[in-house]
């Protein structure tokens, strides 16, 4: 299902224009080697060609299109290396940030919140909603980050996540596939109740 451009003033329109194609190029309502241009998403979108040329730009430069001199604007295709540095560069940051959280003794604020997405997990499962769900599942390992006094980096670890994220959405076609993530959550957190730093970084990759 395609999800309409509805600007509002809360921000600049090319960072709105932005947000909107970044989530249709991971939902794969644009496709990849689908061609794109300033003019059509002017006309498309019923804005000027600055903010569709900036927005444009900034998917340039985190791999999502590629802009072709003499061929135009594509949507990027997926990439092996792109996966490959993608995976490299989450596992590194996400288990510097799991171990820092280990660190503290008391875990349990981490825990409940842990638990809470849990259950919002299974509930979007139920009501087959995939994109709550990795709202979901991104707001899980942001609890990590942040309960470690990592905030700052969890924009960092969204792109170093950008075309893992975009495989696994292919690769995952529907609902039914999710379970197996919950589970993973589900021995993520009884690793980190139990302190074995070992296990929950297993659980981690």
């Amino acid at each position: 299902m395609n999800h309409p451009f509805r600007p509002d003033k809360t921000g600049s329109l090319s960072q709105q224009l932005y947000e909107h194609l970044f989530d249709r190029i991971c939902r794969f309502e644009l496709k990849p080697n689908q061609k794109l241009s300033e003019a059509a998403l002017s006309d498309s979108l019923g804005v000027s060609r600055t903010p569709a040329r900036e927005a444009l730009a900034r998917l340039a430069e985190q791999g999502l299109v590629d802009i072709l001199p003499q061929r135009g604007t594509r949507v990027a295709p997926l990439r092996l290396a792109d996966l490959e540095t993608s995976q490299f560069m989450r596992e590194a940051l996400e288990l510097a940030i799991l171990r820092r959280a280990m660190e503290q003794r008391d875990r349990s604020a981490l825990i409940e919140g842990m638990r809470n997405e849990i259950t919002l997990q299974r509930a979007y499962v139920a009501v087959r909603d995939k994109a709550q769900f990795y709202t979901s599942d991104n707001r899980f390992h942001g609890l990590i980050a942040t309960f470690a006094g990592c905030s700052p980096v969890i924009p960092e670890l969204t792109r170093a996540k950008l075309h893992m994220d975009r495989f696994r959405q292919l690769m995952v076609e529907g609902v039914e596939d999710l379970p197996m993530v919950i589970r993973q959550h589900e021995d993520l957190v009884i690793a980190i109740e139990a302190g074995d730093r070992s296990a929950a970084e297993d659980r981690l990759q």
